[in-house]
């Protein structure tokens, strides 16, 4: 009997219509286009802006436009997994939001949390439902609202993110193609470099959490580069090495978009050019769950069937990933 595999059949992007430039960051915080450009390559990010608009409204967005692309009925997903740091709230999941706002009455949904990882996370574990046969069509949406969790008092965090989301549809397939392998790890030594301290059970919000400024992304930058650096270049080259691929049978590298000089590290050690790797930092900023598949959105067009594609991903936990793709269509 030939393998199952999850195939990405579908991928669909949303962003917000409001653009924070690096120039209007220059009124609110004390840095420069300059600054910002050499240390990260951002020069502008999408911002939801709206009373009560969250992250399922980007991530319903991003799933309505994948179905109507793909031709495909609500009531046909049997699964939706939503991919977030930024959920609407505590709880109910985002995801179980995500499915009601657009439509899907047959599907269960739950959220998962790797941090910038989480999109590669969600897509392993998405792959494994498809895998068993037990589900024909899965949603996996990366999105996240990050501007609600950014200090925009804080010039080395506030000028790194932005807001998005993306969507995939992952269908079986006994064809050489889809989610061929995947690494993943954590370290979670790592939560003390990369977090946000107040929130959960152990600092619950407070008076004294809000004025401390508890409630944004914390970040102590040099050793979370060092180790994203590390980890994210060791991963890809990994994943390549223990499936005999080399750089010229690698069509794109596929990286989570934090900062440009993490991007050419991983790229380097892969030995893959720079036009080999998909780069949108510039426009989009870092959407923590949203960057990976909105390259794909956006390189949907350059893509072939039987593309090889390896997807890189390092966040706050710490967490990181890698997995092997073959485009199927």
């Amino acid at each position: 009997m030939s393998k199952i595999r999850a195939k990405i059949s579908g991928i669909q992007g949303w962003v917000p219509p409001y653009i924070l430039t690096n120039k209007e960051l220059e009124t609110m915080v004390e840095t420069t286009d300059e600054w910002i450009m050499t240390r990260t390559g951002i020069r502008e990010r999408h911002i939801l802006k709206g009373k009560g608009l969250g992250t399922s409204d980007m991530g319903a967005e991003a799933v309505k436009g994948l179905l109507e692309k793909t031709g495909t009925k609500p009531e046909e997903i049997d699964l939706l997994i939503c991919a977030t740091v930024t959920p609407d709230m505590i709880f109910p999941a985002t995801g179980n939001i995500i499915s009601d706002k657009a439509g899907l009455k047959n599907a269960f949904s739950f959220d998962i949390n790797a941090a910038c990882s989480g999109l590669l996370f969600t897509l392993i574990t998405a792959s494994k439902y498809i895998e068993t046969g037990m589900f024909k069509k899965v949603i996996v949406v990366g999105a996240d609202k990050m501007s609600s969790i950014t200090d925009y008092t804080a010039r080395e965090t506030c000028v790194l993110f932005g807001d998005a989301a993306g969507a995939i549809l992952l269908e079986p397939t006994t064809e050489e193609v889809g989610i061929m392998d995947s690494i993943a790890g954590t370290d979670g030594s790592g939560r003390n470099y990369l977090h946000m301290k107040s929130g959960g059970s152990v600092s619950p919000p407070s008076h004294d959490t809000i004025d401390a400024k508890e409630h944004f992304v914390f970040q102590e930058g040099q050793p979370v580069f060092k180790f994203a650096v590390t980890r994210m270049a060791d991963v890809s080259a990994e994943i390549m090495e223990r499936n005999n691929l080399t750089a010229d049978d690698i069509a794109y590298l596929v990286p989570h978009q934090a900062n440009l000089r993490i991007i050419d590290a991983t790229a380097r050690r892969m030995g893959v050019g720079r036009e080999k790797v998909m780069i949108n930092i510039d426009r989009y900023g870092n959407t923590t769950d949203a960057t990976i598949p909105l390259c794909l959105w956006e390189w949907e067009d350059k893509l072939k069937k039987g593309d090889n594609i390896i997807l890189a991903a390092f966040g706050g936990g710490f967490t990181w990933g890698s997995i092997w793709v073959k485009w199927a269509y």
